[in-house]
């Protein structure tokens, strides 16, 4: 059976940025190396073949090659498991996509992506709510301290005020935050919080130059909201959430 030749593929670079990443291997301890066309590189690796799967090792190997690439280069970050076969393969991609990753890169030069997660720092998220929010403890009382108790329909409605609620407060916040960090950024995105505690889950394109300034955002933004809220900001790292990986083939 003939051996294919697959390549692992790590991101896209500008040719002239990109530098050896010596002491770095890639996923299964393959060596890393660069496949260029027209001024921008694929940084590559050799597949291990196999389905590759996100384990802590595979993921970290990933990582740590775009974060070597990055200390000399702004990087477009392919996401974890993307391979292309054979050099042919990456040149393909490389040509179909030029102009794309081209715009892109010139766009993030100098620039990387800042992570900020704001949390309710609650020990039960609903009873915060209902301390706070006047109308949903009115409801909630009205409901539960009737002496036939609460009927199904009016839990369900409980909980659907509960969550109009939730969702107020964290566009309420974000917009607060986004606002007192727009002068350090580029550009904010915000993610869809992952539990309910999540108040904002921010991505934030901040220039290197601007780290400090961010920073300082930051522990702005912190001081008008009270202890019940935790600020945990994260990074630098690669752009992920600012590129566009959808890549042509054909």
């Amino acid at each position: 059976m003939k051996q294919r030749n697959e390549k692992y593929i790590y991101g896209f670079a500008m040719i002239d940025e990109v530098k050896p990443c010596a002491g770095v291997s890639g996923i299964a301890g393959k060596p890393i190396y660069t496949i260029s066309d027209n001024g921008i590189a694929a940084v590559v690796s050799d597949s291990p073949g196999g389905k590759l799967r996100p384990e802590r090792k595979n993921l970290s190997a990933h990582n740590n090659v775009i974060k070597e690439v990055m200390k000399t280069s702004t990087i477009l970050p392919a996401s974890f498991g993307v391979v292309a076969d054979k050099e042919s393969g990456i040149k393909k991609i490389l040509r179909l996509n030029h102009d794309s990753f081209k715009r892109q890169l010139e766009w993030l030069a100098g620039k990387v992506e800042m992570g900020l997660k704001v949390t309710w720092d609650v020990e039960n998220i609903f009873e915060f709510m209902v301390r706070t929010q006047r109308t949903l403890e009115l409801f909630r009382d009205n409901v539960f301290l009737k002496p036939t108790g609460a009927t199904q329909e009016e839990k369900l409605e409980l909980g659907k005020m509960f969550e109009a609620i939730l969702s107020q407060e964290r566009e309420k916040h974000t917009a607060t935050v986004q606002g007192i960090l727009k002068p350090f950024c580029h550009e904010i995105k915000s993610n869809k919080p992952t539990d309910e505690l999540t108040v904002m889950k921010l991505a934030c394109l901040v220039e290197k130059t601007k780290l400090d300034q961010f920073e300082q955002g930051v522990f702005e933004a912190a001081k008008v909201f009270d202890d019940n809220y935790a600020f945990d900001f994260n990074g630098p790292w690669a752009p992920h959430n600012f590129v566009d990986m959808k890549l042509r083939t054909a």
